[in-house]
C-alpha cells in the first residue's frame, strides 16, 4: 500500500507529514517506557523482519497481490509506540533506498501504514485479550483478528486522505469499496503471518512479547467441588534476565533467508493499491520517484544482470541496513530512558533545602 508521489496534492501531503512527525515524536516518548535492554535489539529485529516479509507479495485475487503491513505484528511484539517507530523505519528505508513509496508521500505512508495499523490493531488486540481466557492461545487469536482488521482500516484511511487531497476526480464511493474489499483479502494474509509469528515467539520467549505481559492466569485448585485460587508461591530469588541473543540471531537469519532467497518467488502482480489505482484512475498524475536512479531502486542491485542474484542481494542489503538503523534508534531511545532515570533522583534531592 505504498503511496507514490502524485496521488495526493502538496498541501495535504504536507499536513500528513506534520501528523506523521507528531506521531513519531509521541512514539519516541512512549517507546522509552516500552524498551529495555532486552527488547531494544528485538525491536530492531522486528523492523528488519517486516522489511523482509514486505518483499513477499502473495496473490489475493485475479491479478492482485498483497504484502504484510506489519503494524499489528510490531505493536504486539514490542509495544504500540515502538511499533509505530518500527514500521516508520521500514518505510523510510524503502523510500530512500529502494524508491518504494513516494518521498513527498512519506507522511501519508507513515500515517496510514504505521500509525493507523498500529493504533487499530493494538486497540482490538487489548480489547480481545481482556475478554478471552487468559491463555497463550488467546494471544494468538487476538493477534489474528487485530491484524485482519488493521489492513482494511488502513485502506479506509487512505481513501479518506484521497477524498481530501486526491489529484484526480474519481467516484470516492467506488474507490472506498474497492480498497476495503481487496485489502480485507490482504488482511487475511496479514493475519496469518502475524498470528504465526507471534505464536512462534510466544512459544519460546513469552517474556519478550509485549502484548502477552500480565496475562498469566492464577493457578486454581478444586476444593469441595469449587475452584479456588491456590496460595501464592514464594517469590523466586532474583536471577539475571535471559538474553534475547538467540532469538535475535534466529530471527535475523530467517529475515535474511526470506529477503535474499524466498523473495524471488513472490507474486509479480500489482498490490492492492496499485490495482485499484489503475482500475479507478487515481494514478493519472503519478510522478516518477525522486530516487528512481538509486543503485537499489525496485529492489535490485544496479549493474547485476542476474535477476535472482540482484533481487536477493538487494533484499539482504535492505535487511542489514534496516536492522542497523532500527537497533541504533531503539538503543538510543533506551539509553535516554536510562539517563532520565539516573538524573531524576539527583535533581529531586538537590531541590531539598539544607537545614540551618
Amino acid at each position: 500500500m505504498h503511496v507514490p508521489d502524485g496521488f495526493i496534492n502538496a498541501p495535504v501531503s504536507a499536513v500528513a507529514g506534520v501528523v506523521a512527525a507528531g506521531a513519531v515524536a509521541v512514539s519516541l516518548r512512549g517507546a522509552r517506557r516500552e524498551l529495555d535492554e532486552r527488547t531494544a535489539p528485538l525491536a530492531g529485529l522486528v523492523a528488519a523482519f517486516i522489511f523482509a516479509v514486505q518483499m513477499l507479495n502473495f496473490p489475493v485475487a485475479a491479478g492482485t497481490s498483497g504484502h504484510l503491513l506489519g503494524g499489528a505484528l510490531a505493536a504486539i511484539l514490542v509495544g504500540p509506540c515502538t511499533g509505530v517507530l518500527c514500521v516508520s523505519v521500514v518505510l523510510l528505508m524503502q523510500g530512500i533506498l529502494f524508491a518504494d513509496g513516494g518521498l513527498t508521500a512519506l507522511g501519508v505512508n507513515i500515517t496510514v501504514m504505521a500509525v493507523v495499523t498500529t493504533v487499530v490493531a493494538y486497540a482490538v488486540f487489548r480489547g480481545l485479550v481482556k475478554v478471552l481466557p487468559r491463555k497463550r492461545r488467546s494471544v494468538t487469536v487476538s493477534a489474528f483478528v487485530a491484524a485482519l482488521l488493521s489492513v482494511p482500516a488502513a485502506a479506509a484511511a487512505f481513501t479518506l486522505v484521497y477524498a481530501v487531497g486526491g489529484t484526480t476526480d474519481v467516484p470516492l464511493g467506488s474507490v472506498l469499496t474497492a480498497m476495503v474489499g481487496v485489502h480485507t483479502l490482504i488482511g487475511i494474509g496479514e493475519a496469518a503471518i502475524t498470528a504465526a509469528t507471534v505464536g512462534a515467539v510466544i512459544a519460546v520467549r513469552p517474556d519478550l512479547v509485549h502484548g502477552a505481559r500480565g496475562l498469566t492466569a492464577p493457578l486454581k485448585l478444586r476444593v469441595n467441588g469449587e475452584l479456588v485460587e491456590a496460595p501464592a508461591a514464594p517469590a523466586p530469588a532474583p536471577v539475571a534476565a535471559r538474553s534475547p541473543r538467540r532469538l535475535v540471531l534466529a530471527g535475523l537469519g530467517v529475515s535474511l533467508l526470506l529477503a535474499g532467497v524466498v523473495s524471488f518467488y513472490a507474486s509479480a502482480n500489482p498490490d492492492g493499491l496499485e490495482k485499484v489505482a489503475a482500475d479507478k484512475g487515481i494514478d493519472a498524475k503519478v510522478e516518477d520517484h525522486a530516487a528512481a536512479d538509486s543503485p537499489l531502486a525496485d529492489y535490485g542491485v544496479q549493474g547485476i544482470g542476474d535477476t535472482r542474484l540482484s533481487g536477493g542481494l538487494a533484499g539482504v542489503i535492505g535487511v542489514g541496513v534496516t536492522v542497523v538503523a532500527g537497533t541504533g534508534i531503539f538503543w538510543a531511545v533506551r539509553r535516554r530512558r536510562t539517563g532520565d532515570a539516573e538524573t531524576a533522583p539527583a535533581s529531586s534531592s538537590s531541590s531539598v533545602p539544607e537545614s540551618a
